[in-house]
């Protein structure tokens, strides 16, 4: 496969990284990590007015019409910059489960405040310890409100709406679950913000006490949506990862140039060099993996859900890889709060457990080569 972004898609990224650049400098994101705003609402608008929110939202409900490539290169500087919004909890969660199984109403109340940067939304999966399984969904669904506690939710404490898969049956089955769409504004909902090793990614724990929910999707077909759902946003959410793990990249190597020690730059000296250039292997195989997944996750492939597994596998190793040695090749002052270090490696550690566990994308990957060898 000779796969590679057009020029189009390539100067929407240079138009994300110029505007991130102005917008987003670490300060903004040390005010969100001190607390000062739950997010910072400032960017949020800034980019729906860039039109990066809606970018992979159909015309016809508010949004540019683009496509899910031009999605991935704004995810892509949405990682470099380390921007504190709630861009993956919407667009990558909340929208993408909308688009695949939202009624025309639903996605008409709900996409074009999503395009315009009126409305947060998020996906409540887990409750609890443990990685996305049928079996560890207790939430329970009747009578068109829902019963039970989801978390961590991300960006839960701050959104308006969230898709909320629950019990509907009690065979512990697939065709168990069903999905939610629940106004978290409305009433009948508690939340309550978690302590989270990236404040800048929130999470929260979402109490339901007979909240008023309405049918996302047909009744009992909640976990394949939700599985297809979780397969694009860890396509998205991979490129994110990668966008990070070249920023932590660049840290590291232009902190090794100026650095002075013994007369010379460190960067001169082998076991620096060594670190760097194992850095630059990690990403680039990411990078690979991913641009694998936007070609997958644009076409609609078979390879969708084998591509999407590699994609979040090798992102998620890159970053955290790559955040740690950032780190490392600062020296004692990269464990400081004054460098900008431990921003992206609270950042690696939080995404890497945003969709499930590595483990748990390293088992879907073997599940499904195996499935499809066998079929």
């Amino acid at each position: 496969m000779n796969f590679d972004f057009s020029d189009d898609q390539k100067q929407m990224r240079d138009a994300a990284r110029k505007f991130l650049t102005e917008k987003c400098p670490p300060k903004s994101v040390r005010e969100v990590l001190d607390g000062k705003a739950p997010y910072d609402k400032a960017l949020w608008q800034g980019l729906a007015e860039m039109g990066f929110l809606g970018v992979a939202i159909p015309e016809e409900f508010g949004g540019a019409g683009a496509g899910h490539l031009e999605l991935c290169v704004i995810a892509e500087e949405m990682g470099r910059a380390n921007a504190p919004v709630p861009f993956s909890s919407t667009v990558y969660l909340a929208a993408e489960a909308l688009l695949l199984a939202g009624s025309d109403v639903q996605k008409q109340k709900w996409l074009p405040k999503i395009a315009s940067g009126e409305a947060i939304g998020t996906l409540a999966l887990f409750e609890g310890k443990g990685n996305p399984s049928p079996k560890a969904i207790k939430l329970q669904a009747s009578g068109g409100t829902l019963s039970g506690v989801k978390k961590p939710v991300p960006d839960g404490a701050i959104a308006d709406f969230a898709v909320v898969a629950a019990q509907t049956g009690s065979t512990g089955r697939d065709s168990d679950i069903s999905l939610f769409l629940v106004d978290l504004k409305a009433g009948g909902v508690e939340a309550k913000a978690l302590t989270n090793v990236d404040p800048t990614r929130g999470q929260a724990e979402l109490t339901f006490k007979n909240a008023q929910a309405e049918p996302l999707g047909a009744a009992g077909e909640g976990w394949s949506i939700l599985t297809q759902v979780l397969d694009r946003a860890a396509v998205l959410l991979a490129f994110e990862q990668v966008g990070g793990s070249d920023r932590a990249l660049e840290m590291g190597r232009d902190y090794a140039l100026d650095r002075i020690a013994f007369g010379r730059p460190i960067g001169s000296f082998q076991a620096v060099k060594h670190i760097l250039a194992d850095m630059y292997v990690s990403a680039t195989l990411a990078r690979s993996n991913c641009y694998y997944g936007a070609w997958a996750l644009s076409t609609n492939a078979g390879e969708l859900p084998e591509a999407a597994a590699a994609a979040r596998i090798s992102a998620t190793q890159a970053f955290q890889h790559c955040s740690k040695n950032n780190i490392q090749v600062h020296g004692g002052m990269g464990f400081t709060w004054e460098f900008d270090c431990h921003m992206y490696y609270r950042r690696a550690n939080a995404t890497a457990l945003t969709l499930g566990s590595l483990s748990y994308w390293e088992d879907q990957l073997i599940d499904r080569m195996r499935k499809k060898n066998a079929a």
